[in-house]
């Protein structure tokens, strides 16, 4: 069953570039039985290997912009610790109680913005330049030669991005790319497409921190139900990474929401003691 959950975070970060990695704590909590906040250091490690593997094919095809995922993956690596320190000292409870409304704010941003902005619905624009859309409200701008202008008030945004991402991510196991793509994509002018590669290599670099500061918070980490988790969350990347333009759109944004709100809502209820 784990590699079977894995597929389904894989296949969803795959697609979305975000918003699958906020599966996987709810799939170990009530799916595989795992403690809450082992469960957020099992889902960092997975979503992090799980985001590397889409990342190395980004990277393949000179999609990422190296330059803004450093400078955003610094602060997020610098803060993820902070969010596994106040993990530490908040109550499982509170925990999944937080996440669970997390996922729901989430789910309604997500189809707001399928209707508001269903042309940013999906993840590859066939054959669309990532700059065809260039919004002059944007902080960080590209030049004329294609090389992003990272100015002081374009790196110090994509710092104060960072920080919110990786403390978040630290506290709750998530990549937090389903931030990080919208974020890229208000403070820069790239296109989607740029903006959801470039998510999975700081999503990667942002778990991997959180990792650490979860092992040495002294998490436990099932070795096996991890290994099987990160195989299947390979094998559902790239089958995401080859269907996102073909299935990525309003409708399977729409699918991801309901999905979370559903999961989210039992949650909050079990949780909450409305039902036993």
């Amino acid at each position: 069953m784990a590699i079977i959950f894995g597929v389904l975070v894989g296949l969803a970060l795959g697609l979305t570039g975000g918003g699958g990695s906020i599966f996987a704590v709810p799939l170990l909590i009530y799916a595989l039985h795992v403690a809450p906040r082992d469960a957020v250091a099992i889902s960092l490690i997975a979503v992090a290997v799980t985001a590397a593997a889409g990342a190395v094919e980004g990277a393949v095809r000179r999609v990422i912009e190296l330059r803004a995922a450093a400078i955003f993956a610094a602060a997020g690596v610098a803060c993820a610790p902070v969010g596994v320190w106040l993990g530490n000292r908040v109550p499982g409870e509170v925990t999944v109680v937080a996440f669970a409304c997390l996922m729901l704010m989430v789910a309604v941003r997500m189809i707001i913005k399928s209707y508001s902005a269903p042309e940013q619905a999906s993840v590859i624009r066939a054959r669309v330049a990532d700059d065809a859309a260039a919004d002059a409200a944007t902080v960080c701008r590209y030049s004329a030669d294609g090389r992003l202008r990272l100015t002081a008030r374009c790196s110090l945004a994509l710092l104060g991005a960072g920080v919110l991402v990786g403390v978040l991510s630290g506290f709750f196991g998530v990549g937090g790319g389903f931030l990080i793509v919208p974020a890229l994509m208000l403070i820069t002018d790239m296109g989607i497409h740029r903006a959801v590669s470039t998510s999975l290599l700081v999503i990667a670099l942002i778990g991997l921190s959180g990792v650490v500061s979860a092992v040495f918070a002294g998490r436990h980490i099932e070795p096996m139900l991890t290994s099987l988790f990160i195989i299947g969350g390979i094998v559902g990347m790239g089958a995401g990474r080859a269907l996102a333009q073909y299935l990525a759109g309003r409708t399977l944004q729409l699918v991801f929401a309901i999905g979370m709100i559903a999961i989210g809502t039992v949650m909050l209820v079990q949780r909450l003691g409305w039902w036993s």
